[in-house]
């Protein structure tokens, strides 16, 4: 007995599995597989925001300082000891000019428009850190501003006698 196309491909299938609702499955479930495959696996994690919200001296420490200078600000942060040049200790700043807490050096340090050469962490006058970051991250001048006043105050919190 020979079989007709039709039915040959209806065997086909059966014999594959490939029944009309396993089509319909494979259609219905092929856009968010290909979208998977495009993007890849996601944790549900964000990567943490470049600017961040708070204007705290400590949340913004945490943010943009401890990675170097370690959470305690002793030098020891986890990026700090791949570096070349060894993050200062910045709770023994105020101890090493005298008893008094350099406040517009660190600010002008932040800033990068400190007079002396700036330390080699930092990057030249031509490079700053901090201050040009947070002026080019955020549209108000005022409130860069204010993040770096905040920054030069939480790092005075640190000074140990």
């Amino acid at each position: 007995m020979k079989s007709t196309r039709q039915e040959r491909q209806r065997i086909g299938f059966e014999r594959l599995g490939h029944r009309p609702e396993w089509i319909l499955l494979a259609v219905l479930l092929a856009p968010g597989l290909l979208q998977l495959a495009l993007h890849g696996q996601t944790t549900g994690q964000k990567p943490p925001p470049i600017l961040i919200d708070s204007l705290v001296g400590r949340d913004l420490y945490v943010a943009y300082c401890a990675a170097c200078h370690g959470r305690d600000g002793k030098g020891d942060g986890p990026v700090g000891r791949a570096l070349k040049t060894q993050p200062s200790d910045l709770t023994t700043m105020a101890r090493r000019n005298g008893g008094k807490y350099p406040a517009a050096l660190v600010e002008a340090t932040l800033n990068g428009t400190r007079p002396e050469p700036q330390p080699p962490a930092h990057g030249s006058t031509d490079m700053p850190i901090w201050g040009s970051i947070f002026r080019q991250l955020d549209a108000k001048e005022s409130v860069a501003r204010v993040r770096v006043q905040n920054l030069v105050k939480y790092v005075e919190s640190l000074q140990v006698p």
